[in-house]
């Protein structure tokens, strides 16, 4: 008889910069160095284990946080975030100064502990978990603090987002009823919605005149994407004249956009194991990160929240 196992996949990156700007920054290591981010990470990781307790648990990674096969298809996608432009591999993403140093000590702790962490070149951890959402056989829990994953919201399959409202304290259980009474979509709809209204936090420019409850009824009216563009080359559709002028006008950008918006569900993931670890696999790792940063309260936590 198989078990069904409930997989937690962890947006790393959204989750360790709210934890930043949620853990002050007096938090700091015995040289001075700050690690509020780690200690908060960790101690949300924590919680999230002992009040969900996952089969398995991956931390997904931005192997590639803006991916040039996305940028070549929108230039301005999260240009706005370039602290600089790279010739080879990807840009360099503006960080601040004290968060940068501690992205190394939080790879490492999750290595100490024996927690999954993936991430694939030329891919986000979106990508990551578009990936391992669609392949997974049980329920899904994917924390972030991202809304583009609510396009993988999917009842029918038990895939659920657990969005941090207040730092990283409070979780928005984010299902299919909670979309439809927000946004009035379902997972994938949310998607189509997100390109139309666009999203300048992301450099997505979405179709001029064409706001969240604008792009919400269109859906209502035509299905998705593909039925409002049909609706633009029928005459006899309700859209008003400046509807369709605008999206006809908009077609390069709705072109491509899908693909920009929509995460990738076929990442070539490497080999590893999911596994929630229930003792940390390199224990004497553990404790030098703990002496060496000031971790010890945030490790121990960790450790007892593993154990079954």
């Amino acid at each position: 008889m198989t078990t069904t196992r409930r997989l937690m996949l962890l947006d790393t990156a959204s989750l360790y910069f709210r934890a930043y700007f949620g853990v002050p920054d007096s938090v700091k290591a015995p040289d001075g160095t700050p690690v509020n981010a780690v200690r908060g990470l960790l101690d949300f990781i924590g919680r999230l284990v002992q009040d969900h307790r996952p089969d398995d648990l991956v931390a997904c990674m931005d192997a590639d946080w803006r991916p040039h096969w996305r940028v070549a298809l929108i230039p301005s996608y999260k240009a706005h975030r370039v602290a600089q432009e790279a010739e080879a591999g990807p840009d360099v993403e503006e960080i601040p100064d004290t968060l940068a140093p501690q992205v190394p000590i939080i790879e490492a702790a999750l290595d100490a502990f024996g927690i999954a962490r993936v991430g694939v070149a030329g891919y986000e951890a979106d990508d990551v978990i578009g990936t391992l959402t669609t392949r997974a056989t049980g329920p899904v829990d994917i924390v972030t603090g991202d809304r583009d994953l609510y396009q993988l919201v999917d009842d029918a399959r038990a895939r659920r987002v657990l969005y941090p409202l207040k730092g990283v304290g409070t979780l928005q259980v984010t299902d299919e009823s909670w979309l439809r009474e927000k946004y009035g979509v379902d997972g994938p709809g949310y998607a189509d919605l997100a390109l139309l209204r666009g999203d300048p936090s992301d450099g997505l420019p979405g179709v001029p005149g064409i706001g969240e409850k604008t792009a919400a009824k269109l859906l209502d009216a035509y299905g998705d994407l593909a039925g409002i563009i049909a609706a633009v080359e029928d005459p006899k559709s309700k859209l008003t004249p400046t509807q369709r002028k605008r999206l006809d006008e908009s077609r390069p950008y709705l072109a491509v956009a899908p693909k920009v918006v929509k995460v990738a569900s076929d990442v070539p993931l490497p080999a590893f194991d999911p596994a929630l670890p229930r003792v940390p696999a390199r224990p004497e790792m553990v404790d030098a990160l703990a002496h060496r940063w000031g971790l010890g309260g945030a490790m121990s936590r960790l450790s007892s929240a593993l154990r079954p």
